[in-house]
């Protein structure tokens, strides 16, 4: 017979409680991750881009609200940053220099802000004189739903509405391997 407690004796029941708990609770965890919603598919290359509806900044009546949609059969760059980032600071000038560079019938660049006050953002636009789309995400439903790591964060949208490329980290995006590129999937010949 091995040493220890009895079966049925009080220490017996009592270190077994934890173990029958234990297994109970990722019996019950594992039951409800194979119920639940697996969330949503991941965003990748060759994926719809998500909808999004999202007041513009500087804009009031009809034009405050601009979506995804309405960008048309143009390419999209569509930007997250916010103005407490250093990293999206630096990559902001260049990416007004993109967007000189490029025929608006062709392609659009939209800068999806995550910032908590959208005062901060106004004053982060007119301080280094942005001229493209500025959006204003107060509840970062659309950061979730384009399932971004962190800012800043460049997803290129192609015409037909598919996710091209991802681009984590601050970028150079006047720099001619990113301009190339761009031109590339545009298709259009640079004159504006």
């Amino acid at each position: 017979r091995l040493s220890g407690a009895e079966p049925d004796s009080p220490s017996a029941r009592s270190s077994i409680a934890p173990l029958a708990l234990g297994v109970l609770v990722v019996a019950v965890a594992f039951w409800l991750i194979l119920r639940g919603d697996a969330g949503a598919p991941p965003i990748v290359r060759g994926s719809p881009a998500p909808g999004f509806e999202l007041p513009r900044l500087g804009m009031g009546g009809d034009e405050s609200i601009l979506s995804l949609s309405e960008l048309g059969e143009r390419v999209v760059m569509v930007n997250f940053w916010a103005t407490w980032c250093e990293p999206c600071e630096r990559e902001m000038p260049a990416m007004e220099r993109l967007y000189a560079l490029l025929p608006r019938s062709e392609f659009e660049l939209v800068a999806i802000a995550i910032d908590e006050t959208e005062s901060d953002v106004e004053a982060f636009q007119a301080e280094y004189g942005l001229s493209f789309p500025i959006l204003f995400d107060a509840d970062q439903s659309t950061y979730r739903a384009y399932q971004t790591m962190g800012v800043p964060e460049t997803l290129l949208i192609g015409r037909d509405g598919r996710i091209i490329e991802r681009y984590v980290g601050p970028r150079e995006w006047d720099e001619p391997a990113y301009v190339e590129r761009i031109r590339q999937v545009v298709g259009a010949s640079g004159d504006r």
